[in-house]
């Protein structure tokens, strides 16, 4: 029997889970964030270390057992962070190969029914990257948001917000109930004191309000509306990026949408798929359902000359549901 690991180590939490190759869950692990960029190597590690104890003591399973893992790690952006990551994955102990992915794509392989396509993420922050049929081209965008013009997670989101508050201010825009409620956000005592305040650095918009500015587009409000449209034609502007890379303006695939700038629904969905309809007609978006640890699973099955079919995935989708927290489905993006 062959076994597989898989790990997610995201900027919150850690994952790990232990399946066989019929894609029966025998192992699960958790722990807290991996993301060496907030938390540097030696508190990934044991992160990691953590998690996959757990996961294949659970299992019954020593290291020796694994047949391949697949590792999908927040902040691992470049193949030049490979030379400080592979000593601290060495430190587990495997004695089987391993492949190592930035987490985004562990919910394109979870997310898309054949494991390859496109995947948006629209969480605090953004990212998108692709996969081919085969997961050997990938396409992708840097995934540093601001500084790259990469947008829009809930961050970006409300940095854009606070300059359309701004234009409101100075007449370039019509009034907008966005200013009265980034008043009341920052606790400020008018819009005046509020841009004193934001541009001295008194006040700061924190992410986490994102949803209310989804409420005011829902009860008319204008520019809201046109904020979250300017929101979808970007998440859409960096996918038909990652598609142009892949060549797949032809092809028939899925999209997977990760994020809880999401649930809002088809404000911001509708100008995005419109956006990717225009360059890939054939493109179908759909939500991540499942934790992303599976794709890492299915990478690993992958890597090692398996191809998981609809009953492995079942397998690991009924498996998850009795093991993982209901809250890590949509947990990946960095």
């Amino acid at each position: 029997m062959n076994y597989f690991l898989g790990t997610d180590l995201g900027a919150t939490k850690s994952h790990a889970l232990v399946a066989d190759e019929h894609g029966r869950v025998l192992g699960f692990g958790h722990a807290g964030p991996g993301n060496h960029q907030s938390v540097g190597y030696e508190a990934m590690y044991e992160a990691l270390s953590q998690s996959v104890k757990q996961a294949v003591d659970q299992a019954g399973l020593t290291m020796a057992d694994i047949t391949y893992s697949g590792f999908g790690i927040a902040g691992y952006d470049w193949p030049s962070e490979m030379k400080n990551t592979a000593p601290i994955i060495d430190r587990l102990g495997l004695s089987s190969p391993y492949k190592v992915v930035n987490d985004t794509l562990l919910g394109l392989a979870a997310g898309a029914s054949e494991g390859w396509g496109v995947v948006v993420v629209s969480g605090t922050g953004c990212n998108c990257r692709g996969w081919d049929r085969q997961q050997k081209r990938e396409g992708r965008v840097t995934g540093y948001g601001f500084l790259m013009g990469e947008f829009a997670g809930a961050s970006e989101l409300m940095l854009r917000a606070m300059q359309l508050v701004g234009f409101s201010w100075t007449k370039r825009l019509p009034e907008t109930a966005l200013s009265q409620l980034m008043v009341e956000l920052a606790g400020a005592r008018d819009v005046d004191d509020l841009m004193e305040g934001y541009t001295e650095g008194r006040y700061q918009i924190s992410s986490d309000a994102a949803p209310r500015v989804f409420e005011l587009a829902t009860n008319g409000d204008v520019i809201a509306r046109r904020l979250l449209t300017w929101a979808g034609v970007e998440l859409g502007e960096m996918a038909n990026a990652v598609i142009r890379q892949l060549e797949f303006e032809e092809l028939e695939f899925e999209v997977v949408m990760i994020g809880g700038m999401f649930k809002g629904g088809p404000l911001l969905i509708e100008p995005m798929r419109e956006t990717i309809l225009s360059i890939a007609p054939k493109a179908k978006l759909v939500r991540l359902e499942h934790p992303p640890v599976m794709g890492a699973v299915l990478i690993a099955m992958t890597e090692a000359g398996l191809h998981p079919d609809e009953t492995i995935r079942q397998n690991l989708i009924e498996g998850l549901k009795q093991t993982a927290p209901r809250s890590s489905a949509e947990a990946v993006g960095g």
